[in-house]
């Protein structure tokens, strides 16, 4: 695969794996909204409740799903563990779920439910819920494994980002214990356990 850093290239690697995932995860049932790359401040991305984008003088209305210009060049299994976030959350709107309340910001326990189904490993914040999100390590095997997908080397460069542009991805992953916090770093996908608790580290951008 070429390297992934134009913006029409990026644009059709994340329509591509939104179609993967929604057959892989979803059953094929959501419908295909407009995704966007902005600026999200605060946040990796965002689904729209409503529906914004409009076609044939307003006869078909689209949701979007945004994935945030300054984090594209996360590891993949960030990206796509962000993506499957946002798919949930329009999971959970097509099916008259409530996963959110305090203005679609605070995401209850129905949501983190909803969300590990899908390979994801939720933690708890105190202004945000259940929305901390990570990649389990079958999440990540079937990123980096199953499907080979690839990093993408492009994203905005703006005080959001807090990197800079001379600055290459790392190859190399965090594992982190979700009970003491201690962390390591792999060049590859890895089932390690912390030696302290006895836990599965996860791993972490």
């Amino acid at each position: 695969m070429k390297k992934l850093v134009t913006y029409s290239a990026v644009s059709a690697y994340l329509e591509k794996i939104f179609r993967d995932l929604n057959e892989d995860f979803f059953g094929g049932f959501l419908e295909t909204p407009v995704i966007t790359i902005q600026s999200t401040p605060g946040a990796n991305g965002y689904f729209s409740v409503d529906s914004p984008w409009v076609q044939e003088n307003g006869k078909k209305q689209q949701h979007e799903i945004n994935i945030s210009a300054e984090t594209m060049a996360r590891p993949i299994q960030n990206v796509v563990a962000t993506m499957i976030h946002e798919m949930t959350h329009m999971y959970c709107d097509m099916c008259h779920i409530q996963d959110t309340s305090r203005g679609f910001t605070y995401h209850n326990k129905i949501f983190k439910q909803e969300a590990e189904k899908r390979g994801l490993v939720i933690s708890y914040s105190k202004r945000y819920g259940w929305s901390l999100t990570q990649p389990s390590l079958d999440l990540v095997k079937y990123v980096l494994t199953d499907k080979q997908w690839t990093d993408i080397l492009i994203y905005r460069d703006s005080p959001l980002s807090g990197k800079k542009t001379d600055k290459k991805p790392s190859s190399t992953r965090k594992y982190q214990c979700p009970c003491c916090g201690m962390s390591v770093r792999a060049t590859k996908v890895v089932n390690i356990l912390c030696g302290d608790c006895n836990e599965q580290m996860q791993v972490c951008s």
